[in-house]
């Protein structure tokens, strides 16, 4: 189980650095639309580290670092598109939310949905209070954590946010880049040209 878990981590980590080959792994049956926004993240990568005493203490599993922003990650996988937070998962939520208040960070689920095509990551947010710049801005375009009918969170990935586009958002060029393997660096999703300025 653990192994499987690392492997998702490491998948997702090879993405958000930006390594051209790991964002061609998990775009390998998205469309060209949908690659051209993953790839932009060849542009702006983050420095990705996996947290000490992952899972526990709201570090996440995952930490993404850029100049600009920085996101605590919990990285979930699972064949069913619901999964039930209760017990030590349901407590990893609530320490991602007290750091993310604490700290005015913004944590976020990325959930690996097995055997699908396309893109199989969804990203959600932890909502927490006290975000400035970049990430309040940042917050409002990804979707939260549904509720169940008691009030209470779980992870719903039709209900998340595409991984490709996620990066096309927070990978938006602040100005002229090269493109890097011949995708563009400069293509932005209609409507979202504002979401991330200041």
């Amino acid at each position: 189980m653990g192994s499987i878990g690392s492997a998702y981590e490491r998948e997702l980590r090879s993405v958000l650095a930006g390594e051209i080959k790991g964002v061609r792994a998990v775009t390998r049956s998205c469309s060209e639309i949908e690659r051209t926004q993953a790839m932009k993240v060849t542009n702006r990568p983050f420095l990705v580290v996996r947290a000490p005493g992952s899972g526990s203490e709201g570090t996440g599993d995952l930490l993404a670092l850029r100049g600009d922003i920085c996101f605590p990650i919990e990285v979930k996988s699972s064949k069913s598109k619901k999964l039930y937070l209760s017990g030590r998962t349901f407590d990893q939520l609530e320490a991602l939310r007290d750091v993310g208040n604490r700290c005015g960070l913004l944590p976020l689920y990325a959930y690996r949905l097995k055997g699908v095509r396309g893109d199989s990551w969804r990203i959600m947010k932890v909502e927490v209070d006290g975000l400035s710049g970049k990430l309040r801005h940042l917050s409002r375009s990804i979707p939260s954590l549904p509720l169940t009918r008691n009030g209470k969170e779980f992870l719903d990935w039709d209900k998340g946010m595409p991984l490709h586009r996620f990066l096309s958002i927070v990978c938006k060029s602040d100005g002229a880049r090269t493109s890097v393997d011949g995708f563009p660096s400069n293509s932005i999703i209609p409507g979202m040209e504002t979401i991330i300025s200041n």
